[in-house]
């Protein structure tokens, strides 16, 4: 019997061993960064990268963000890709976002991106996006003019720099 406890002390000691090395590694797999992306035209990379910016920036948001990415304009076929997510974002504004909700927008070019938050919220209704957190994904020297833009809207502004 003695022997059949410490056999079983012993086994449940070595799983309890292998379940915290395993947990150590995925800690380690999970605390990977991605840079941002070099090459404006990989999608792939840029999605990566926005998708962790609004990781990092969801707070207590619950539900699944609205991310956008905008293109840069290097271009003809970049141009037509920027209408269609003016359009999207310009129906998000004027549709209704619920409060609890993150809306976020970035891309590789911080300046077309902030043109594409700014024409998308002169339509906002006041006080419609209240209880809604919008995140632009730019530079430092756009921040302020996306916030104002937003700010009638009555939206929680945050902004993560690139």
């Amino acid at each position: 019997m003695r022997k059949f406890l410490f056999v079983a002390c012993f086994a449940l000691l070595g799983t309890l061993g292998l379940a915290a090395c395993s947990h150590s590694q995925n800690q380690a797999e999970t605390t990977t960064r991605v840079t941002r992306p070099t090459d404006p035209t990989d999608i792939n990379a840029w999605g990566n990268y926005l998708k962790q910016i609004v990781e990092d920036n969801l707070g207590t948001i619950s539900n699944s963000p609205y991310i956008y990415y905008v293109p840069s304009a290097q271009n003809p076929a970049d141009a037509a890709t920027i209408g269609r997510v003016q359009e999207q974002v310009n129906n998000m504004v004027l549709g209704t976002v619920l409060p609890g909700n993150m809306v976020a927008v970035g891309g590789p070019s911080s300046a077309t991106t902030a043109q594409v938050l700014e024409t998308a919220f002169k339509s906002a209704a006041p006080g419609s996006f209240k209880g809604v957190v919008v995140l632009f994904i730019g530079d430092k020297a756009d921040e302020a003019a996306v916030k104002e833009a937003v700010a009638p809207s009555g939206a929680t502004f945050k902004f993560a720099q690139m």
